[in-house]
């Protein structure tokens, strides 16, 4: 970085973008940002000037450069009015956010920038900043920080009834209790996070965010119909705007349609206008699962699982409920196969169900303890012997009816006679 500064001229933010190199178009900038004139034109010179050097920096990766940037920054921004001032730092944390493998100094640049917007008093912009550490600190699986830095922003954020940040938080937090697996919670956040969101303007990509999550706490419940529909309309803001998220709205509606034993409107809802639009590895991982389940073959499904390993198994949301989908074949296909027999070899169930055998006596075990089926694992014979099914004796239950209705009359018979010796 030279020690001479420029003019903060249109001309020199010309000159910067008129470079040969991506090198000297970021001298030029930082040449500018050190000219120590304070004048209007000066100051807008220099916004402009911040922007480009934030992008150039961005495209070529220097993601320490942009930290340093902010830092060197702080005695520009005591110049310029607040709402610029949070629009720079925003947009310099999100140059940082588009470059790969940044997330650990995305969360030292946000704590960096909360301790300086709290010396200078900066709520507004102190609250945006903490927002969005929560959110990379839920994205980094450090859930306990997370959670702390929400309850202290939300109570603050009440107060002054900032509906706008009001929402993003709530959704922020509902996001963060169901990955720690607290639906009651995650759905009160959700709650909170509409009715914030009903009293103002809300921009569709956040409506469709809440979209999306009210579709992944309904298929959390098993309703699956109604995630169908909320999955839906995130699908519709998310394709209006062209989002990258739009493909994982229409692979959570295609998860939804398989869950309902609708596998075969997969294929349909692929073709159709919207669907071509995203086909791609997602799509295919979907289409084979579906393809899967309405073959009821568990070795295509395994097969399914094996081959779209990232987009299937790596997904938390498709992965826990492809888990419970294939239990549910796998115990549909073993007691189909078992139901002849009174006596089998487990290795021939393996081989009929194009198992490993371990896998198979290990699930045979579990349904035995569910009692799915009454029978026992003899595995010094390798077999398993299936038990007929032991009907019950009727004349227990009415027994116990009969006494129970005796104890009735005993009752109303004693509180008749209390009431004449009264």
């Amino acid at each position: 970085m030279s020690t001479s500064y420029l003019p903060a001229t249109t001309e020199s933010i010309a000159e910067a973008l008129e470079a040969k190199n991506s090198s000297d178009s970021i001298s030029i900038l930082y040449r500018v940002l050190e000219n120590p004139s304070s004048s209007p034109e000066a100051l807008r010179i220099k916004e402009q000037a911040i922007t480009n050097l934030s992008d150039l920096l961005r495209q070529e990766n220097r993601a320490e450069d942009l930290r340093n940037l902010l830092t060197q920054l702080r005695p520009f921004f005591n110049l310029i009015p607040k709402a610029k001032t949070a629009k720079i730092v925003r947009g310099i944390i999100d140059a940082v956010a588009k470059i790969p493998n940044t997330s650990d100094l995305q969360i030292s640049l946000c704590k960096e920038m909360v301790q300086w917007t709290r010396a200078e008093k900066r709520t507004f912009l102190r609250q945006r900043v903490e927002a969005r550490l929560a959110a990379l600190l839920m994205e980094n699986k450090e859930y306990p920080e997370a959670l702390n830095l929400l309850t202290g922003l939300i109570k603050e954020v009440r107060r002054l009834d900032d509906k706008l940040l009001l929402v993003d938080i709530d959704l922020l937090e509902s996001k963060l209790h169901f990955s720690l697996r607290n639906l009651p919670k995650a759905k009160a956040a959700l709650t909170a996070a509409r009715t914030a969101a009903n009293a103002i303007y809300v921009p569709p990509a956040q409506q469709g965010t809440i979209d999306l999550q009210s579709g992944i706490l309904h298929a959390e419940e098993k309703d699956y119909k109604t995630a169908y529909s909320y999955f839906f309309e995130a699908f519709e803001a998310f394709n209006a705007l062209e989002d990258p998220r739009a493909v994982f709205s229409l692979k959570y509606m295609l998860l939804c349609k398989i869950m309902v034993n609708q596998a075969d409107d997969v294929a349909g809802i692929i073709s159709s206008k919207a669907g071509l639009q995203y086909v791609g590895i997602e799509l295919d991982a979907m289409k084979a699962v579906a393809d899967a389940h309405s073959k009821r073959s568990l070795k295509l499904f395994e097969t399914a699982l094996r081959d779209y390993k990232a987009q299937l198994e790596e997904d938390p949301i498709v992965h826990r409920h492809l888990s419970s989908l294939y239990d549910t074949l796998l115990e549909q296909n073993l007691c189909r196969l078992i139901e002849p027999f009174s006596r089998v070899e487990i290795a021939h169930i393996a081989e009929l169900i194009e198992l490993p055998l371990d896998h198979v006596e290990k699930k045979l075990s579990q349904m035995i303890l569910d009692k799915k089926f009454a029978g026992t694992l003899d595995q010094g014979a390798g077999c398993l012997i299936i038990f007929d099914d032991p009907k019950t004796d009727a004349i227990y239950p009415a027994t116990l009816e009969t006494i129970s209705n005796i104890g009735k009359v005993v009752d109303s018979l004693y509180v008749r006679s209390a009431k004449i010796m009264a």
